[in-house]
């Protein structure tokens, strides 16, 4: 009987033993997030801030130096094409002469009134000269009809009056260009007061629309061509959005866009109307350097858009690139690189998990297409961690 319970207790002593190594060893039951492999309509879209702004803008400039009276309009304020007065300058007033620059000109008025002396009379030198060679003229021809001269002569005095016919020309030009400078030197001598300057022009503006901005608002001397305002229609009004050049390439003309959180409730359409061909380097936030495309987008209702949105404001552009209405989709938070492949995690109905390798086709930031691998039903496992592994035992985190 001793020898019995010996048995006894060391046969309690190996099976309490091989419990606790059974309970120790025993597969865990791993809690995972879980999703389903649905099919449904499918979207993939290129995301992007954009900014509205009025297509046709015009900036209406100074046409004259001058003095810019002081501008009343207000950003906002409409203006009619032709009739709405939006600045008006004052002709500038030519600058006052010193005693010294006023001497100086009194003497070059004195001299060019000198020179058109001289070139009078130097052109009624030339008059003279003509007539004589005219006269000369007649007599040879005269004597060549009776044979008393040669042909060479008569042909020698007429080319002595073409040259007497040049000169007078150039006499005469050259006494207009000395009437000329003597009409110069006296405009210069003109202005001697200070309020000397010309008519106020009117600048009105060259669109139906409104004020945008106002670049010039106090009165001030302006140079010619000086920017004063700038004027859009607001009814014209588009989207620029610059995309990374690698997602630009997917976009082509006509796409739908879908706008949002632009401030308001609703979704707003709009179709791209061009991707710029020229590219540039943009700094993104993170000071990486990034090259960038402009792409231009049309509202699908602009009168409705323009109601509401104004110009430089902020939009959410989602640019379609991709859609179709029949697709088996799976998460994109189930997905994991094996190897070369992707592939999930299958929760089968017996609480395990069976690795699955997966084809995917297009993807957006939430599902992606499955062309394989898994069907409508099935449920993945969401975020998989590390730990798990083919075969494994899991339940959802909403099981209880």
């Amino acid at each position: 009987m001793r020898r019995w319970s010996r048995f006894a207790w060391w046969g309690l002593v190996v099976a309490a033993v091989a419990v606790v190594l059974a309970v120790a060893l025993w597969p865990q039951t791993v809690p995972v997030d879980s999703a389903a492999v649905v099919r449904a309509p499918m979207i993939v879209t290129i995301d992007e801030e954009g900014e509205t702004r009025i297509r046709r803008r015009f900036v209406v400039s100074a046409p004259l130096s001058g003095r810019l009276q002081r501008i009343e309009l207000e950003p906002g304020d409409r203006v009619t094409r032709g009739t709405t007065v939006v600045a008006r300058v004052q002709a500038e007033a030519p600058p006052l002469l010193d005693a010294r620059s006023r001497a100086e000109a009194v003497a070059a008025r004195d001299a060019a009134q000198a020179s058109v002396g001289r070139a009078r009379a130097e052109a009624q030198r030339a008059v003279n000269a003509l007539n004589l060679a005219r006269r000369e003229l007649d007599r040879e021809r005269e004597l060549d009809k009776g044979g008393l001269t040669t042909r060479q002569a008569v042909e020698q005095r007429e080319a002595d009056v073409r040259a007497a016919e040049d000169a007078v020309r150039a006499a005469n030009f050259a006494v207009g260009t000395a009437t000329s400078e003597v009409q110069r030197a006296d405009a210069r001598l003109q202005p001697d007061r200070l309020d000397a300057g010309g008519r106020v022009l009117n600048v009105v503006a060259p669109i139906d629309g409104v004020v945008l901005r106002r670049l010039r608002e106090s009165a001030s001397v302006v140079p010619a061509g000086e920017p004063l305002v700038e004027i859009g229609d607001p009814q014209d009004l588009e989207i620029v959005s610059d995309l990374l050049s690698t997602d630009a390439v997917q976009v082509k003309a006509g796409a739908v866009v879908r706008l949002e959180q632009w401030g308001g409730d609703r979704t707003l359409q709009a179709r791209v109307r061009r991707v710029e061909p020229s590219g540039f380097m943009k700094i993104s936030a993170l000071g990486v350097e990034e090259q960038r495309v402009n792409v231009l987008i049309d509202f699908d209702d602009a009168g409705s858009a323009a109601a509401t949105l104004g110009d430089g404001y902020r939009a959410e552009v989602r640019i379609v690139t991709w859609q179709a209405d029949d697709v088996v989709q799976v998460p994109v938070s189930a997905l994991f690189r094996q190897r070369d492949a992707w592939a999930v995690y299958v929760m089968t109905p017996d609480g395990r998990v069976r690795l699955t390798p997966v084809t995917i086709g297009h993807r957006n930031a939430q599902m992606a297409e499955a062309l394989s691998g898994v069907s409508p039903g099935d449920v993945v496992v969401a975020h998989p961690p590390d730990t798990l592994s083919d075969g494994a035992r899991a339940r959802a985190r909403s099981d209880r």
